[in-house]
């Protein structure tokens, strides 16, 4: 257990949880920001082993905050366990609704907390701070509706919206990729960070890793719509001319972010469909 904390500054700890895959690189990422009266940042998967783990990093000290970056399982899930064995409140946007564009429902979505709800709503550009540590909430949806990043001005903590290992997935129903796109141009204008994602290693040039991502999904964007030139297809039909050879979950997530793509030129009148689901057929538009 204790191989999985690390200390990656003199006021951060950072504590692995055990559930590593193709997605989440070697776990989520829980971080320890500060000494007595403590922020934990993403308590992780509801895993007895993870919470004392967490427990075990703390060793006895005081927790002023337990902040959620988004309601998905991996990141959420222990948060009511950690609220009762420490005391703290949590703190997020909101609850796995909040910040979903057109009253769009998350049910059916890809490990979404159907029952999270924080203590406390976090509002775009409010503080949270304790002893030794300040952290500015920006609302960064994309991934998720209530995706939040938190920035003491050297550091971002970017939860799922910006990683070094992988791009990351955005799955409607709860993930939009016009979100995405805007909420990434948000963060550039915050200028040079030093990255904490909630997944893989910290990234040092975290400015030049945001605007890769947001190079990146404007390049396959246009992919996506070059794939409409030879007729109407749907979102795995397109997922299959872009990335050949997936199979499994990874398959799974191309033709959920190629959907997401979809939708998002679909909104701005490039192509069209009867529905907004994989099944249904896209077709360009002039």
């Amino acid at each position: 257990m204790a191989d999985r904390v690390a200390r990656i500054g003199p006021d951060l700890l950072r504590v692995l949880a055990p559930n590593p895959s193709p997605f989440t690189a070697g776990g989520t990422n829980t971080y320890v920001l500060g000494d007595d009266g403590a922020c934990v940042i993403d308590p992780g998967p509801a895993a007895p082993e993870h919470l004392a783990a967490v427990l075990g990093a703390l060793g006895g000290r005081r927790v002023a905050a337990i902040v959620v970056t988004h309601a998905h399982l991996d990141h959420s899930a222990l948060a009511p366990a950690l609220a009762r064995a420490t005391g703290a409140p949590v703190l997020a946007f909101g609850d796995s609704r909040a910040g979903l564009r057109d009253g769009a429902s998350p049910e059916g979505g890809l490990g979404v907390d159907l029952g999270f709800r924080p203590d406390r709503a976090l509002r775009d550009g409010e503080a949270v701070e304790g002893p030794g540590w300040r952290l500015v909430a920006r609302h960064a949806p994309g991934h998720m509706g209530n995706h939040i990043c938190l920035d003491d001005g050297a550091r971002l903590f970017s939860g799922d919206h910006a990683m070094g290992f992988a791009t990351t997935l955005v799955s409607p129903p709860e993930g939009d990729m016009g979100d995405y796109l805007e909420s990434l141009g948000r963060l550039i204008a915050l200028g040079p960070r030093v990255l904490l994602p909630g997944h893989g290693a910290p990234v040092p040039e975290g400015l030049a890793r945001l605007r890769e991502l947001l190079a990146h999904r404007r390049a396959r964007e246009a992919e996506v719509l070059a794939a409409l030139d030879a007729g109407p297809r749907d979102a795995a039909a397109v997922a299959g001319r872009l990335y050949p050879g997936l199979s499994g979950p990874l398959a799974v997530a191309a033709r959920r972010t190629v959907l997401a793509h979809l939708l998002h030129l679909a909104r701005r009148g490039l192509a069209e469909a009867p529905g907004s689901s994989e099944d249904d057929v896209f077709r360009k538009v002039g």
